[in-house]
């Protein structure tokens, strides 16, 4: 079976592909080639690199344990085997820094996307289903954004007994999904009146199919962009909530804990808060700096 597509005689699966495709393979295709991309790109891949394996990189200047600590060097400074100095508990800041890359990234990348999939189920059920049920998706959405993203966080974590990777991440992501949702259900209400969208249905292919095959895979497009942007809000999120006393709780590591035992000892030994701060800005920039070029890619009012 063929279409006759913008003055063409083409086939089924070119007609249903032939509006998407292109612009997302041209745009990858001209992203990836620039010093814009590629640095963020490289500097995130290390840090997960990192938070997968940190004890090889904790060891590269020392013993690399973060609990092996020795109260009486309790606030030396930077020395050989101790880059980054110690703390007033005589434990390497470079170990728990390393170390407290994987509690960070794990916060943010998991709350993110359980957020995603959120965002991604009730985005669609808002953009393809009946009246009644866009309207009630609305709703709760409005709910959700009702609340203040840090005032709800807060007033769930301070009821929550045990605060851990797990447990902050999913707080997170209850909160951080309305935004993505909306997005997804506006992209999935724009996709099905897109003209392949329509041929596919003329033709008579599944609902199932149209919606699996050329739907989503197209709609998501934006949500991964934001979804990028979000994994370094969560970030930052979490190490404030941590560094309230609100986030994660010892014996966890994480940047944010570090910040807050530094933050009484700054004039004096200020390597215990410009050490976790600097891996803190990096990665947030890193991710931002992506999230940015990725929208340039998906956005071709902003290609130049």
């Amino acid at each position: 079976m063929s279409l006759w597509i913008r003055g063409c005689v083409v086939s089924e699966p070119l007609a249903i592909a032939v509006e998407a495709l292109p612009t997302a393979r041209h745009s990858w295709r001209s992203v990836i080639r620039r010093w814009n991309v590629v640095l963020p790109a490289v500097i995130i891949l290390i840090l997960l690199l990192i938070a997968l394996l940190p004890a090889p990189f904790a060891g590269i200047f020392g013993h690399g344990d973060p609990r092996a600590c020795d109260v009486g060097r309790s606030l030396a400074p930077p020395s050989e085997g101790h880059p980054f100095g110690l703390d007033v508990q005589g434990c390497d800041v470079y170990a728990n820094v390393i170390y407290g890359t994987q509690s960070s990234l794990s916060v943010g990348v998991l709350a993110t996307a359980v957020g995603l999939v959120i965002a991604l189920v009730l985005g669609t059920l808002g953009g393809l289903a009946g009246r009644a049920v866009d309207w009630t998706v609305s709703r709760v959405t409005d709910i959700f954004l009702g609340f203040p993203f840090l005032l709800g966080a807060i007033v769930v974590l301070t009821a929550v007994g045990e605060r851990s990777v797990l447990t902050v991440s999913l707080v997170l992501a209850l909160f951080g999904w309305p935004t993505m949702a909306r997005l997804m259900r506006s992209s999935v209400r724009s996709i099905r009146s897109a003209d392949y969208v329509e041929a596919a249905v003329t033709m008579g292919i599944p609902r199932s199919r149209i919606i699996a095959r050329y739907i989503i895979p197209n709609a998501i497009s934006p949500m991964l962009v934001i979804a990028t942007l979000s994994v370094g809000g969560v970030i930052v999120a979490e190490s404030s909530l941590t560094y309230l006393g609100i986030g994660l709780q010892a014996p966890a590591i994480s940047w944010g804990l570090q910040l807050a035992s530094a933050s009484s000892r700054f004039q004096l030994a200020p390597w215990l808060l410009v050490f976790p701060g600097l891996f803190l800005a990096i990665t947030v920039l890193a991710i931002t700096a992506l999230g940015d070029a990725l929208r340039v890619a998906f956005d071709p009012r902003r290609q130049q």
